[in-house]
């Protein structure tokens, strides 16, 4: 058995109430942590209980960039006044580093492991003498992340990973805490977007970026907008379908002023990480 089923099988045992505690204890070990803050469901919770456990040792980072929202970077920015954390933000420009902008299958490693780099020089800058930790749980396991790699090559912790946290798990202690993003959809940076392979361009995020906006306004709670050149693959949960069915004449017709030509719903729904469908195996081996 591999060090991963292992850690897996041993998660089911665990209780909610056991994790909770063996992140107590993992996070106290530690004793200062820098959180790379996305104000999402799962750094979110790592934070909340970083300063429940540390207080001021537990640094939030928010890192504003191309592929990062406005909308996510002000709630992270909310979430963190809320929490009562110290908190910082920074940017980094992930559109000069060649190696992300050529959309290779491991694009999420190059990103990543800029990230990474930049929260370590951040930390070093302010002697901070904390360990960077990310919101990965057990789930990401399963999913062909190659930013865990880059994770692992630049000494970052996963707590949430570590004490055995599912996503499910997360969302119920958060919802326990009073959380406000305890049903919080998932989100991916928008170059995921992108086919692999496909160049990432400004132009190409912020229409992405625009048309997932626009949707949302609609009141959609989970939604994707893959980038397909002309065509715009809407992935929303199959019960939305009539939904977007109703909506389908104005949809079409904000999607082509944001420059889509064709604009087609995914019956496949809402799909993580659909764009890796089309990897083959040994490829995610390799990379993640």
């Amino acid at each position: 058995m591999s060090a991963n089923d292992q850690q897996a099988v041993e998660a089911t045992i665990l209780s909610l109430h056991e994790k909770n505690q063996k992140l107590g204890r993992l996070l106290q070990d530690m004793g200062t942590v820098l959180v790379a803050f996305s104000g999402g469901v799962d750094s979110t919770f790592l934070l909340a209980r970083a300063v429940e456990e540390l207080g001021d040792r537990a640094i939030a980072v928010t890192a504003a960039s191309e592929t990062f929202p406005t909308r996510e970077f002000e709630a992270a920015k909310h979430l963190a006044a809320q929490l009562g954390a110290r908190f910082v933000t920074t940017e980094i420009r992930e559109m000069e580093n060649p190696n992300f902008v050529s959309n290779p299958v491991n694009r999420c490693f190059f990103c990543k492991d800029g990230l990474y780099e930049h929260l370590g020089l951040l930390a070093e800058q302010n002697q901070w003498q904390a360990i960077i930790c990310d919101g990965a749980n057990v789930d990401d396991q399963g999913d062909y992340r190659p930013g865990r790699v880059a994770a692992a090559q630049r000494g970052v912790r996963s707590p949430l990973q570590e004490a055995g946290f599912y996503k499910e798990d997360i969302r119920a202690l958060s919802k326990e805490m009073g959380l406000s993003t305890w049903n919080k959809p998932s989100f991916a940076c928008l170059s995921s977007r992108i086919p692999y392979g496909s160049q990432i361009t400004l132009e190409k995020i912020d229409q992405v970026d625009r048309a997932e906006g626009y949707l949302l306004s609609l009141g959609f709670h989970q939604v994707r907008v893959r980038h397909h050149d002309t065509i715009a693959r809407i992935e929303v949960s199959p019960e939305d379908f009539s939904r977007v069915l109703e909506h389908h004449a104005q949809i079409q017709q904000e999607l082509q002023k944001i420059g889509f030509s064709y604009v087609t719903l995914d019956l496949f729904g809402y799909m993580t990480g659909s764009m890796n469908s089309v990897l083959e195996k040994d490829v995610k081996q390799k990379h993640g």
